[in-house]
């Protein structure tokens, strides 16, 4: 197998965590990256992955982490996974730093990776082969629901760049991937959503039959690059089958209605 390398943010936990390891068990070199430095260094033990402690809202450490990858060899995918929600108030009583913290992380920190790694990324990959830049966004990106506003608004944001980015990079071997996850189950998204109220974050879950796991996300992400160079899946969209919407969620367990 051709040697192929992937940087992944937001792999401390959840979503980045899951990718990070199956990309390395599918033989890619992985580049993980996220702010929690004790987390890093586990999954590098277990995977063998190359990890680099960075916050995705500071634009020095952005800057350290495309040096490191261009140092080191390259890449040929960027997973932009680095986000999170916090809150769920309404957009009347909502907190407008809650709303900054989304922004900053979801849509600016997501740029702030693109702009920096863009480069490397032509640098390392040449035609026939493409790069891949895969954006982990969100259902709520598409779909507004009550208590979303901040999180709506920062994940239709995202969206809306990796919908132009998309476009401005037409005519160059890169392709442009959305994957727009639904209800996932993670130790910390509902947690940290709701400032560490694990009662109120466990009960999203509560009686919903077969919720989605990281793993999942991962297979999505991992398959959508591992296509033939000449396939660029757009869009992603990946729920539950109890899920029909963000707002429209089943409890209990499914069956089938026969008459």
């Amino acid at each position: 197998m051709t040697r192929r390398r992937a940087v992944v943010t937001g792999a401390s936990s959840g979503i980045g965590e899951a990718t990070v390891r199956l990309f390395a068990s599918r033989g890619w070199e992985v580049v993980g990256v996220a702010r929690r430095r004790d987390r890093l260094e586990a999954l590098a033990a277990e995977t063998g992955a190359h990890v680099v402690v960075a916050d995705v809202t500071v634009q020095a450490d952005v800057d350290r982490l495309r040096d490191e990858v261009a140092a080191s060899g390259g890449a040929d995918v960027l997973v932009c996974n680095a986000g999170g929600a916090f809150g769920m108030d309404s957009v009347e009583a909502s907190d407008p730093d809650d709303w900054a913290r989304m922004f900053d992380v979801n849509v600016l920190g997501t740029k702030r990776v693109i702009s920096a790694l863009l480069p490397v990324l032509r640098d390392t990959v040449d035609a026939p082969d493409a790069a891949s830049i895969v954006g982990v966004t969100s259902i709520a990106g598409s779909i507004a629901y009550e208590g979303g506003g901040g999180y709506n608004a920062a994940k239709f944001a995202e969206r809306a760049l990796f919908a132009v980015l998309r476009l401005e990079l037409a005519g160059e071997p890169i392709r442009v991937i959305d994957v727009a996850p639904g209800m996932v189950h993670t130790e910390e998204f509902s947690l940290v959503r709701f400032g560490g109220d694990q009662a109120r974050a466990d009960a999203v879950y509560d009686d919903v039959p077969d919720p989605l796991v990281a793993d999942d996300i991962a297979e999505a992400i991992v398959h959508a690059v591992e296509l033939p160079a000449r396939v660029n899946i757009d869009s992603i969209v990946v729920k539950p089958v109890a899920q029909a919407a963000p707002h429209k969620v089943i409890r209990g367990q499914l069956a089938m209605k026969r008459s």
